[in-house]
């Protein structure tokens, strides 16, 4: 570890204070959508041409949804001086940065969608940008951990594919499965398959409409998030299971997917109530955060078969010496 590299102990806490505020943005942003609260207020950056209206209605969520945004804002301009100003790491300031950028973006695409009257493209730009806003602000969190900061040396990661790059490639399909999700989501394709775990009775349903092709990708995604999951945690269990820091996000993954499966199941089986529809969203968004916290941990704990083996190589000369 680098001596000007140290745990900050406050800078940490703004940063996990940081990301749940975004989980609760994202939980917010769902509501939303859930209850069809999108136009409620028909201008921005105002709402019917005031900072404050009266709160009745779709406009408490929709509002309410504008007020989380400006704090996470207000919360993430403090995070990334407190970075550029602390920080010694230059990419976890460059990180700070990032974040800063997507917040910026995240607004403005929050107004287009407003001002456009819900585009569809615009919409899930919104909800991808979110979800990569919290991955940043989730990684910050870790980085800044003690436990990340005064980790021991990178054990050997062996076997092929090895699991630093199936954690990597886990990431990838759960991102794309979450802008599928979106899609199905703004595009009003939720109950386009009305039926589960069949459709229309059948395992292909038949495929007239673009919605149904929506939804029905929206499904192959869940099993492919599903088999993802499944092959890293039997990997990480049997190959590194000793490890708390890998084992228990794993076991969180694995508890986190059958849970979304269920609410996947519960949203069609209640012709997509509020309550289930809005969690669904929210633990894909847990999810997500869940594998990056495993892909970067992979690679903070586990060295590359490479250098494992100029590492073991370095040893066994000094032992001989």
């Amino acid at each position: 570890m680098n001596a000007a590299t140290r745990y900050r102990p406050g800078l940490h806490r703004y940063a996990v204070t940081v990301a749940a505020c975004t989980v609760a943005l994202i939980f917010a942003g769902g509501l939303v959508t859930s209850t069809g609260s999108g136009l409620s207020v028909p201008d921005w950056p105002l709402s019917f041409g005031k900072v404050m209206p009266a709160m009745r209605g779709g406009v408490f969520f929709e509002h309410g949804h504008r007020m989380i945004a400006t704090t996470v804002g207000l919360l993430t301009i403090g995070l990334t001086a407190w970075l550029l100003r602390r920080e010694a790491r230059g990419w976890v300031r460059r990180l700070g940065v990032a974040a800063l950028a997507l917040v910026v973006i995240q607004g403005l695409l929050g107004g287009l969608t407003v001002l456009l009257k819900l585009p569809i493209g615009a919409s899930v730009a919104h909800a991808g940008t979110a979800e990569l806003f919290l991955c940043v602000t989730a990684t910050i969190a870790l980085v800044t951990s003690r436990g990340w900061i005064e980790a021991p040396a990178p054990g050997p990661d062996g076997g092929a594919p090895t699991v630093r790059a199936l954690a990597t490639g886990t990431v990838a399909v759960v991102y794309g499965q979450i802008l599928l999700g979106a899609l199905v989501r703004h595009s009003g394709a939720g109950l386009a398959i009305p039926d589960f775990p069949l459709a229309y009775g059948r395992l292909l349903p038949p495929f007239g409409s673009p919605l149904v092709a929506y939804h029905f990708a929206h499904r192959v995604g869940a099993l492919a998030v599903s088999t993802c999951v499944v092959w890293l945690v039997v990997r990480l269990l049997r190959e590194h299971g000793d490890k708390a820091a890998l084992r228990r996000p794993a076991l969180l993954l694995v508890v986190l997917v059958a849970l979304q499966i269920l609410l996947g199941a519960l949203t069609v089986w209640s012709r997509k109530a509020v309550f289930p529809t809005t969690l669904h969203l929210l633990t894909g968004a847990l999810i997500l955060v869940t594998t990056v916290v495993l892909a970067l941990r992979t690679r903070r704990l586990l060295a590359p078969e490479r250098a494992a083996a100029q590492a073991e190589a370095a040893l066994a000369g000094t032992t001989a010496a």
